[in-house]
């Protein structure tokens, strides 16, 4: 973070000074919420969690070397005083944040600004985040989340990672309620903003594509007016999906646009997938060409690619250093498509999370990994679909039962569609493969085990809260019954 002195902090985030807190002490070092994470000039922010309270590990972070915490109630070291519980400890965080973006990214630091860039979209927000800061890190330090870290905490405390050195802070903005998104970009202004998609995840909370829509434009709506390219605000929206296409009508921003669309000013051609899943295409940027072939996995990635040239372009870099640096990009957050070998079969941890675009994305690699080898599906449910949740979860059964595994392994009795529709394919002469049911994670790496062999190509896949992680662990590991 940049440093600032304790009674600068105070007044940002309108708190009072307390404990043993010299106002001149300064704070340069990280804003942690974990004490085991606290160094010297730190600020640890204390939030009551389900199972523990910050404020009891206050001394430990000062003792840790942080210069004070940012606390809902008084501690026995020096801290700064916010009234109102862990919502005002929030905002007051949020307020601190603001504040290093504004002064990061003035225009008046000239080329010593800090360009803010902003990503938004129901699927592939993680890996375009992660697709952008390496690319664009090519022209200097650049702060990304890691992982999915895009909520009202995840997103100031990546903020506050952010120094007068950092020339790009790419950031990875979420929503589940109109406004979440709007909020966020007042935290830290974007100058760039990105939307990927409009597809179906949180369904049940936002009731309709209409209103992910609506939610998904607060990000462009924020950007400032642009007109001529190097100044102002600049939309990067996907050609190819007609609602996020529609968002050029919501934004005084310049409009960029990506896609296999003709029309995309940022397009791709020839896009061939690879017998290890991988992509490659020629990429048509700033009236040139150039080839490019992906480290990544599954033929979504391309559109996950543009996005990021077209990011890339907007900062200066051409086609060549676009297409090397997208070459040279790995994947960067774990259980998105990592692929792994073991005992001669070959594992897709894409367990991170799921709604149908992502399920369809992940099996349509599946069936492009495995070509003439076996293939097995491990697949929990998809959360927060609502009412449509047992059409999709039939629709992704009959899915991987087109796509011809041999065996699908459904998790848990909140998947049960899963195993519906491709019983239901199977009926119908369509598919010839097995479906299971097991109840949990344990239970489906005890069965994979059963019927994995040598040459398999097996990906798992389901929302968070199933941690179909573990299944792989249970098999590399061993320790399945």
């Amino acid at each position: 973070m940049i440093a600032l002195t304790l009674d600068r902090i105070a007044e940002i985030t309108q708190a009072a000074i307390g404990g043993s807190a010299r106002p001149d002490a300064v704070v340069d070092g990280p804003v942690v919420i974990d004490s085991r994470q606290s160094a010297p000039g730190a600020l640890f922010v204390a939030l009551s969690g389900e199972r523990v309270d910050g404020h009891d590990f206050a001394r430990r972070a000062v003792e840790a070397g942080a210069t004070a915490v940012l606390a809902s109630r008084p501690v026995d070291v020096p801290h700064l005083l916010v009234d109102g519980g862990d919502d005002a400890v929030v905002a007051a965080l949020a307020r601190l944040a603001r504040h290093v973006a504004l002064e990061l990214g003035d225009p008046r630091r000239g080329a010593e600004a800090t360009e803010v860039i902003g990503v938004t979209g129901s699927s592939g927000k993680t890996t375009t985040k992660d697709l952008i800061a390496q690319v664009v890190g090519r022209l200097g330090p650049t702060v990304a989340p890691a992982g999915s870290f895009n909520n009202e905490i995840g997103h100031p405390l990546t903020v506050l990672r952010a120094d007068t050195g950092t020339r790009q802070l790419v950031l990875e903005v979420a929503a589940r309620g109109i406004g979440h998104i709007a909020h966020l970009c007042r935290v830290a202004p974007p100058r760039i903003g990105v939307v990927l998609n409009v597809g179906s995840a949180h369904m049940g909370e936002f009731g309709g594509r209409d209103a992910i829509a609506k939610a998904k434009g607060e990000l462009v709506e924020s950007l400032p007016p642009g007109e001529d390219r190097g100044s102002g605000g600049v939309a990067v929206l996907n050609a190819d999906d007609p609602r996020v296409s529609a968002m050029a009508e919501r934004t005084a921003a310049r409009v960029v646009t990506y896609g296999l669309a003709d029309d995309a000013h940022v397009r791709a051609t020839d896009v061939v997938l690879g017998d290890d899943g991988a992509p490659s295409f020629t990429l048509h940027l700033g009236g040139r060409t150039a080839p490019v072939r992906l480290a990544l996995v599954g033929a979504h990635q391309v559109h996950n690619a543009l996005a990021a040239a077209a990011v890339a372009e907007e900062l200066g870099m051409d086609a060549d250093a676009v297409a090397e640096a997208l070459e040279a990009a790995t994947p960067a957050s774990r259980w998105r498509m990592e692929v792994t070998e073991h005992d001669g079969a070959t594992f897709v941890n894409d367990a991170y999370n799921a709604n149908p675009e992502s399920m369809r994305a992940a099996l349509t690699t599946l069936g492009a990994l495995a070509r003439e080898r076996r293939s097995i599906a491990v697949l929990a449910h998809m959360a927060e679909l609502g009412g449509d949740g047992r059409a999709e979860h039939e629709k992704v059964g009959e899915l991987a039962a087109r796509t011809g595994v041999s065996h699908l392994i459904v998790v848990g009795a909140e998947a049960e569609g899963i195993a519906v529709g491709a019983e239901r394919a199977a009926r119908a002469g369509q598919w010839d493969g097995e479906t299971v049911r097991a109840a949990d994670a344990e239970a489906a790496a005890s069965a994979l085990r059963d019927r994995i062999r040598t040459g398999d190509v097996v990906i798992v896949k389901g929302s968070r809260v199933a941690a179909l992680e573990r299944v792989i662990d249970h098999i590399t590991k061993g320790d399945v019954q």
